[in-house]
């Protein structure tokens, strides 16, 4: 009889890992474990931990509906406080002694002799599961740039995403390369210290006003006293969040909000910047949605500083001190740093490991070949017992809290069928997965993605195959689609005999 480790394995110990966990637990599961590379938990809010690094939606909507938290210091809550709230919730729930720390999954292949998968880590050590979950998120895995000689930069080089603060920036020669979202809360805050600062530009990105403040000590104690304050300001944190994208982005057609609100985007950016060629130069040429817009008070402003300068020109190498553009200009250079986000719709990383169905089919190549598609984002054809938090097409763009609520929700469903009827073998059909992706396919028209004006928004949503596979559909749908999908899109049923150890 085989023997696994864990009925269900977790990849990932971020909000992710954690949310589908108490899910589990609340549901009557506790046979799980929960494995991460990192040395801590917090995801996302563990790696990325460089200067000026806050949540991007309101705090009172970056968090889970069952846990909400009184005493957030600002509307837009920095990095640091995202990470306590995750160590806060493995304690309040007991998940820390199920959490393996410095375990990275490279490969999990599916065993049909005994409907098991046998999962691989870096250090070569074998698990088994008879369920995997797929937390590992999108935003764990750095980017770096394609630029000829990158590594060969003699000086410091940082990633965003793997900050080192042992290196210190004041008093320094430095290049930022990126403007995205990161870029915009970073830029500022070395600009405070530097030398002097380049930023390379390929693409400029939407910055608008962010409403960000200290919150007063009696508004955090009307919240922890008051139930009804803390509800009002939950629904209107909710509201701004559904209304500046999900409805914005996919009902582009039916509702333009963002043709409205984009001269006004436009004109605040101007306003901000006093160089009238660097202004130009920040202004995008797309329309407002097309990449998910940044907010924050200080970005555009800090180009009116003596000590920094934008640069758009395309970046032609690096060498050990400088580095050249297109043009031939020579910018030498103490650090660098890389703010080029991260590995989100490309192969490889989603999930972060190799995943082996049926057949030994890798995901990986059957996406290649029918596109990113999975059934309500969660699961995959030909890859039972197998879920993801985060697939194709189940992120809408709001916060990722509602994404990890509704898809545990849905997984639970899943189990907790399995478990009344007797079935350890969980697999969505091909015609509820071929259904899904027509249905979503079919409502993608009306997204501003689609519109003329978005062909030179360089956006990462866009995957290898042109599609952008974002839930074209709002909050509310998509937590009443984990509630009431048929359960008869999967089959159920039991194979093998596995016993845990």
């Amino acid at each position: 009889m085989q023997v696994f480790d864990s009925e269900i394995i977790i990849v990932g110990a971020g909000f992710s890992g954690i949310g589908t966990a108490i899910s589990l637990q609340k549901a009557g599961f506790s046979d799980f474990l929960i494995v991460d590379d990192a040395g801590g938990v917090g995801g996302t809010w563990h790696w990325n931990t460089y200067p000026g690094i806050a949540v991007d939606i309101p705090s009172y909507s970056y968090q889970f509906s069952y846990e909400k938290r009184a005493d957030w210091s600002r509307t837009y809550a920095h990095g640091n406080e995202l990470k306590d709230y995750a160590v806060e919730c493995v304690e309040k729930y007991g998940l820390a002694e199920k959490i393996r720390f410095n375990t990275t999954i490279i490969e999990a292949c599916y065993d049909e002799s005994v409907n098991l998968w046998q999962l691989l880590t870096a250090a070569g050590e074998k698990l088994a599961a008879r369920f995997v979950i797929n937390c590992s998120g999108v935003l764990s895995r750095p980017k770096w740039p394609e630029i000829p000689g990158v590594a060969s930069f003699a000086g410091v080089t940082l990633h965003t995403a793997r900050w080192d603060h042992s290196k210190d920036v004041a008093g320094k020669r430095v290049a930022v390369i990126g403007t995205g979202a990161s870029a915009v809360q970073l830029i500022p805050e070395v600009a405070k210290t530097a030398a002097s600062l380049t930023v390379f530009q390929r693409t400029p990105i939407y910055c608008l006003p962010k409403p960000d403040f200290r919150v007063p000590r009696w508004a955090r104690a009307a919240l922890r006293h008051f139930p009804g304050v803390q509800f009002a300001t939950r629904i209107g944190s909710q509201a701004f969040v559904e209304l500046t994208f999900p409805i914005a982005a996919h009902f582009h057609t039916i509702l333009p909000m963002s043709t409205a609100m984009e001269d006004l985007a436009k004109r605040y950016m101007r306003n901000q910047v006093d160089d009238p060629c660097t202004r130009e130069s920040l202004i995008p040429k797309y329309a407002l949605g097309c990449k998910r817009p940044s907010f924050h008070n200080s970005y555009l402003t800090t180009y009116n500083r003596r000590n920094v300068s934008l640069e758009t020109d395309g970046i032609s190498y690096i060498d050990g001190q400088s580095i050249h553009t297109i043009n031939g200009e020579t910018y030498p250079i103490d650090v660098l740093i890389l703010a080029t986000g991260f590995k989100v719709m490309e192969p490889g990383n989603m999930p972060t490991y190799t995943l082996k169905g049926l057949g030994g089919l890798e995901q990986a190549a059957w996406w290649g070949e029918h596109r990113l598609q999975a059934f309500e984002g969660v699961s995959v054809p030909g890859f039972p017992n197998h879920f993801n938090i985060f697939g194709p097409y189940g992120y809408n763009g709001s916060s990722y809290f509602a994404l990890i609520e509704a898809q545990s929700r849905h997984i639970v469903r899943c189990l907790r069928h399995a478990r009344a009827s007797g079935s350890n073998y969980i697999e969505v059909t091909d015609e509820a997965n071929d259904r899904y992706f027509a249905d979503v396919l079919r409502r993608r028209h009306r997204q501003v993605f689609w519109q003329p004006t978005c062909s030179a928004a360089n956006s990462y949503y866009f995957d290898q195959h042109g599609d952008v596979p974002l839930r074209p559909s709002t909050t509310l749908e998509t937590s009443l689609r984990s509630r009431t999908f048929p359960l008869s899109s999967y089959r159920f049923d039991r194979r093998g005999s596995v016993a845990s150890s």
